[in-house]
């Protein structure tokens, strides 16, 4: 089955990782695909569609841009979602 057929994973309890991400949105969906690639548990945070409603993603990452995560585990907050990508590659990826 691939990734793209298979069925969304439930949200763990105790994940870590949170992810702020919009409706539909082709990067927050990269995201959401390396999450799962690397087997991830997260909890997702859908915001406000208007980038001036984001005062939420603008507390914890400084921008109201999304995707952002915020990792509990290592205190990392960030957003733009090729830095998101290579952050979790090289924190849990196969070479972590």
């Amino acid at each position: 089955m691939s990734a793209r057929n298979a069925p969304p994973r439930p949200e763990s309890s105790d994940a870590h990782i949170t992810l702020y991400r919009l409706q539909a949105c082709p990067y927050c969906e990269r995201v959401v695909r390396k999450l799962d690639e690397l087997d991830l548990d997260y909890h997702s945070r859908f915001i406000e569609p208007l980038h001036s409603e984001r005062n939420a993603v603008k507390k914890v990452v400084g921008a109201r841009t999304v995707p952002a995560i915020i990792d509990d585990e290592t205190g990392v907050a960030m957003a733009e979602s090729a830095n998101i990508v290579d952050y979790l590659d090289a924190t849990y990826g196969g070479d972590a």
